[in-house]
């Protein structure tokens, strides 16, 4: 059977990781766009349930450190519905690997691959991935290290040229809270706090790697303050430069708001920053399902070479990516309507809380035995 314990990342590596994951496709996509230019507080609420909802997860891994979700499923709901559970999860972690990758594919194939065979751009993306995962959850966590910079310089730079291009109106960001208070709760529950920071169930899989566990708690929170600002400030900019109507209508709205920068009468056409990021966004949010399947299924199938499973799972992530919807719209249909209310609550929310509300009958039972 596979042991976790054997594979250990620093709370610096956790913190890169998240915030890489949070980000990750939630940036350079409409987030909220049914809020119109108050997507960012929506944004910002999600946040707030997304700290709520890792709590909970934090709270099974102080029951369960040395399991991760698919480990303590078991002990908690008993062998064969915990199986079950297990099972299930492994099968979202490859859906929700697949949805990201189609969205990265689609994005360089309308950008910049216009001739290239989708298959081949998610191929070329999945093959680079899989070679990460196989060498480990450790070499990830140090690319992330090294490229966690490259983020930030990139989207400084980006945002300094925003501001001198002279594009930010921030009428566009008025009237406040003009769908209403409910409307906003609404897109809150029905998207921003499902994507991304629902997403963070994926991390009870990783944090029984995590040589520190005292900081499991406090590099989370952190993680995802950061990374909820980051994201807000982002939708904030991309409304305020596109107005809200432009901004719910652009398949990659961050891509339009860096389109327009001209400045100096030099600087301009600076697409490669926003490709730069994708690419390196989308590698990190893929890499992390697909690992948290990986390790799953070895879990659930006592496998005790996780390497072998990586290339059939690799496979399974990239033709699922492929056949997942006929068109873009479509596939953007389905992400909006259908998965957070149908895959994503159950599996970040409700799963979950059941989970821990059997965890603590089963630690209060042995407390008073």
């Amino acid at each position: 059977m596979y042991e976790v314990n054997k594979v250990k990342i620093s709370p610096t590596q956790l913190f890169v990781l998240i915030v890489l994951f949070e980000m990750g496709s939630s940036i350079v996509v409409s987030l909220g766009a049914e809020a119109k230019q108050d997507a960012w507080i929506a944004i910002l609420f999600g946040m707030a349930g997304g700290f709520g909802l890792y709590l909970v997860y934090h709270r099974l891994y102080m029951y369960y450190p040395d399991l991760t979700l698919t480990g303590y499923s078991k002990k908690i709901a008993g062998k064969l519905v915990g199986n079950i559970i297990s099972f299930l999860y492994i099968i979202y972690f490859i859906y929700i690997a697949a949805r990201v990758l189609r969205d990265f594919g689609e994005l360089l194939v309308m950008t910049s691959y216009t001739f290239t065979p989708l298959l081949i751009i998610n191929a070329l993306m999945m093959l680079v991935i899989i070679y990460a995962v196989y060498k480990g959850i450790e070499v990830v966590a140090r690319t992330g290290e090294l490229l966690f910079l490259v983020v930030y310089i990139v989207a400084i730079s980006g945002f300094i040229l925003i501001i001198a291009s002279g594009l930010i109106d921030l009428s566009n960001l008025k009237p406040f809270m003009e769908t209403g208070f409910v409307a906003v709760i609404k897109v809150t529950l029905t998207q921003t706090l499902t994507f991304p920071f629902g997403e963070m169930v994926v991390f009870a899989m990783l944090l029984p790697t995590l040589n520190k566990p005292k900081y499991a708690k406090k590099v989370g929170l952190m993680a995802i303050l950061l990374s909820g600002i980051n994201i807000a400030i982002t939708m904030a900019i991309n409304v305020a430069v596109l107005g809200p109507d432009l901004y719910s209508r652009a398949p990659f709205p961050l891509l339009t708001t860096i389109s327009k920068i001209e400045f100096a009468e030099f600087i301009e056409r600076l697409d490669v920053f926003f490709l730069l990021y994708a690419v390196i966004g989308g590698f990190f949010k893929i890499g992390i399902f697909f690992y948290a399947a990986v390790i799953g299924t070895a879990e659930v199938f006592n496998f005790k070479e996780t390497e072998k499973l990586c290339f059939p799972i690799g496979i399974i992530i990239l033709f699922v990516s492929i056949s997942i919807a006929a068109s873009y719209p479509e596939h953007i249909i389905e992400g909006l309507d259908i998965v957070p209310i149908y895959l994503h609550w159950p599996m970040q929310i409700i799963i979950p809380i059941l989970l821990l509300i059997g965890a603590y009958l089963r630690n209060r039972n042995k407390t008073s035995a």
